[in-house]
């Protein structure tokens, strides 16, 4: 137990070795101030309620002083970014600290915009306010929404100047997660050939993170189709509360299936199947229908990565053991059918399985996309058009073929249906536009509405005492843009 911040800390990815990651100091803020805390988080951490309080909390967060059992370093990694091979990247402007003991497991902490590291390129290694604030709150509502994801403690910001488009203030995000691992890991030492280096990381990974796979006949095969497994569920959620990623890299894929890396990423308000939440995606690799199909092509990257530590001695070899790897990739196809279905079975409050609840589904889909009706408030209100169709109704401009849908729906639903849908169809998600009424206020010293908002996503399914949380965006809401630099 660390006596400074009351935590037990176990560090067991620093235990691999200097091949994975450079240790350095954070670059801390000058002069840093509390933004925002996360009283959830803290909670799964073990922390007491009190503890931003403490004197020394804010110098730890905001990469000053760290707590004397931190071990601050930073990982390499590689990946392909917008399908395009992109070499060695790793973590530019993030620190990992260590790993903390906690009921829930041993969950690691890391700092965002803590500086530069060897691996920033020509990065600044800062974040900035505005993005650090949608990093925050995105993960907090996710994980309220039951949506696999990164956590954030909190956020400290400082007066530090920070070049974007335009000059912009420095923050630190502390991010929390059982493990920070990427697919970007794995294909980082298998393209430098360091076999070693892979292996040792395969064998780490399933012995603290994926221990069911070790006693498999191939465990880094059965490694694969657990990520397979965990991938797909992941997309499916997304898919079924309309989030969009922006930045499916394969150095953003997460190797335990969590939502990793908040850049440019969105809630659809009109529903767009083309969708593109970043404007820097020019071609529309990650738009929101390709989602699915990126994350199985991700998958693909990781097999390619993990062949060599199958054994091969001949080419029937390498052809048998590709045949594997890729056996067990094609276990997303199946799992993100399965699972897309059954969330919206949910969403429609359809209970058992009948085989026309596809078509069903599907069909409300599509005239949703016709309409461009609000994706959240479309269901939220179907969860109410048994007895309420009027506010339903008024979301689409083919009122009579919604008509003929509902009645088909009306046919299927069974007594409870409200009730149900209701509690999986959430009233408020992360919307931009609210997201930038927190980050207006918050470029202003005004900390509040991080903090209300906070609130609110914690309870996404409840409605909110504001109804402007939950209402439709107002116009100038079409205007907002997130990037990359986001």
């Amino acid at each position: 137990m660390d006596s400074s911040s009351g935590l037990a800390w176990t560090n067991r990815f620093a235990d691999l070795g200097p091949d994975f990651f450079t240790e350095l100091p954070a670059q801390g803020l000058p002069d840093p101030h509390w933004v925002a805390q996360s009283p959830d988080c803290a909670q799964l951490l073990g922390l007491p309620a009190d503890w931003a309080a403490r004197p020394d909390a804010l110098a730890a967060m905001s990469g000053n002083t760290p707590w004397p059992a931190m071990r601050p370093l930073a990982s390499v990694y590689s990946g392909h970014q917008f399908g395009v091979w992109a070499g060695q990247l790793g973590d530019g402007r993030a620190l990992w600290l260590g790993e903390v003991d906690t009921p829930a497991g041993p969950l690691e902490l890391q700092l965002k915009g803590a500086g530069r590291t060897p691996y920033s390129r020509r990065g600044d290694g800062r974040a900035v306010l505005r993005s650090s604030i949608r990093e925050f709150l995105c993960s907090e509502a996710m994980a309220a929404l039951g949506v696999p994801t990164t956590r954030a403690l909190c956020i400290t910001g400082s007066r530090l100047p920070v070049i974007r488009e335009s000059v912009e203030t420095a923050a630190v995000v502390t991010r929390v997660a059982p493990s920070f691992i990427r697919f970007g890991h794995f294909e980082h030492f298998a393209h430098h050939d360091q076999l070693d280096a892979l292996r040792r990381l395969a064998n780490w990974f399933i012995a603290h993170h994926a221990p069911d796979c070790a006693d498999a006949p191939e465990p880094v095969v059965a490694l694969l189709r657990k990520v397979a497994l965990q991938t797909a569920d992941l997309v499916a959620h997304w898919q079924s509360v309309g989030f969009c990623h922006g930045v499916m890299n394969t150095d953003n894929m997460s190797m335990l299936g969590l939502t990793l890396d908040y850049g440019p990423f969105g809630f659809m308000d009109g529903f767009d199947p083309g969708h593109v939440c970043n404007h820097s995606d020019d071609r529309g690799r990650y738009a929101y229908a390709r989602q699915p199909a990126v994350a199985f092509w991700n998958l693909h990257a990781l097999a390619q990565a993990l062949l060599p530590l199958l054994p091969i001695d001949t080419d029937q070899d390498a052809e048998a053991s590709g045949e594997r790897l890729l056996e067990a990739v094609e276990a997303y196809r199946d799992r993100f059918a399965g699972q897309m279905l059954a969330r919206l079975r949910a969403k429609l409050g359809l209970e058992g399985e009948d085989g026309g609840d596809q078509a069903l589904a599907d069909d409300f889909l599509k005239l949703m996309a016709a309409s461009r009706a609000d994706f959240t408030q479309s269901f939220r209100r179907l969860s109410r058009a048994l007895t309420q169709p009027e506010p339903l109704r008024d979301l689409f401009i083919d009122r009579e073929a919604l008509d003929a849908w509902l009645l088909r729906w009306r046919a299927r639903v069974t007594p409870g249906a409200q009730a149900r849908m209701l509690a999986v169809n959430p009233a408020v998600v992360l919307r931009n536009h609210l997201a930038e009424g927190a980050i207006r206020a918050a470029q202003q010293g005004d900390f509040t509405e991080i903090e209300r908002l906070l609130k609110v996503l914690g309870r996404p399914f409840d409605e909110p005492a504001l109804p402007s949380d939950a209402a439709l965006p107002p116009d100038w809401a079409s205007t907002l843009e997130v990037s990359c630099s986001s």
